[in-house]
């Protein structure tokens, strides 16, 4: 993606390497998807072994650090849908 001159730095890093409204999607749907996978789901089910070995992430250090990536991975998404739009 190219910047705009009205496109806010924070827009455009977040998706400086994606040029397809797609593939912001899919960016933003594989962060939700690994955000699930970072709740420390052994600390909710310690009686099973086979969570604790599928499950590596122990803390909640994790999930505190993707929801704000989701979060503005969103909001840059919905600033380029109402301001430039995607390149075709």
């Amino acid at each position: 993606m190219e910047k705009k001159e009205n496109m806010p730095m924070w827009v455009f890093l977040a998706f400086s390497s994606i040029n397809t409204r797609k593939g912001a999607l899919i960016l933003i749907w594989a962060c939700i998807i690994f955000t699930l996978y970072c709740i420390p789901w052994p600390l909710f089910f310690a009686d099973q072994e086979w969570v604790k070995k599928i499950f590596l992430i122990d803390d909640w250090s994790w999930l505190a650090m993707m929801i704000p990536m989701i979060i503005w991975y969103w909001l840059s998404l919905r600033w380029i849908d109402k301001n430039t739009g995607w390149e075709s």
